[in-house]
């Protein structure tokens, strides 16, 4: 515990007084170092004539081996995700699409830019940024030669 560098000093009595403050910060998930520490203090307060079984602290071992291994995955399929809707996103380069604004009425033009945003890719349509997953439907953008002659 760090001890605050402001003390007082009573002289009648010569007593010395010290402030502590706590800098403990809370955790949101166990590790495997929490677990190593439970496991301790489990052997530490267990009965010597009825010691823990064999079979219990390898079934514990497993649960954590499993619940690390589906956090990993966790991560992992978060990472996919990630990826999928940034080549989703750039697949739509170029191309026409129809989103829905704020309102939810439905906007089309040409994807002209893709943006990385904390919600993920967006895509800059007639000049606004519109989240992926408010897009409605995707064409192609016919390209000027196949455009009528302006009349």
């Amino acid at each position: 515990m760090p001890v605050d560098a402001t003390s007082s000093t009573n002289t009648a009595a010569n007593v010395v007084t010290y402030t502590t403050t706590n800098t403990r910060q809370p955790k949101q998930q166990l590790g495997s170092e929490d677990f190593m520490k439970l496991l301790a203090v489990q052997f530490q307060s267990q009965d010597p004539m009825k010691p823990m079984e064999d079979t219990a602290f390898i079934a514990q071992m497993a649960q954590f081996s499993a619940l690390q291994n589906s956090t990993d995955l966790t991560k992992q399929m978060a990472l996919l995700r990630s990826d999928q809707q940034n080549l989703a996103a750039n697949g739509m380069l170029g191309r026409t699409v129809t989103v829905s604004d704020d309102k939810g009425n439905p906007v089309i033009g040409q994807v002209s830019a893709v943006l990385s945003t904390d919600n993920g890719p967006a895509l800059v349509v007639n000049g606004q940024q519109y989240n992926l997953s408010t897009v409605t439907r995707i064409e192609t953008t016919p390209a000027a030669a196949d455009l009528p002659p302006a009349a």
